[in-house]
C-alpha cells in the first residue's frame, strides 16, 4: 500500500491538538537512534521537579499565547 505523505498530513491536522502533540512527539522521538539513558534520567529528573514546583505553587504558570509573544517579542 502506498502512503501519500500530504494526505496523511491532511488528516492529522483534522485530530484534536492533544492527539496532534502526542503523534508529533512520537515522530519526534522517532528520529532518536540511540537513546542517552543519562540524559532520559536528567530530564526526567528535571520534568518531576518542574511539576512539583507547580503542584506547590512555587511557580506562575502563563498561557501559551502570551508566552509565545514574550519569546517572539511580538
Amino acid at each position: 500500500m502506498k502512503y501519500d505523505i500530504s494526505d496523511i498530513l491532511k488528516e492529522a491536522l483534522k485530530l484534536p491538538l492533544e492527539a496532534r502533540a502526542a503523534i508529533a512527539g512520537t515522530l519526534i522521538d522517532s528520529l532518536d537512534e540511540t537513546i542517552d539513558q543519562d540524559a532520559e534520567s536528567a530530564w526526567e529528573t528535571e520534568i518531576l521537579s518542574r511539576l512539583k514546583e507547580i503542584d506547590e505553587g512555587e511557580v506562575q504558570l502563563i498561557p501559551w499565547t502570551k508566552a509565545r509573544r514574550q519569546i517572539t517579542g511580538e
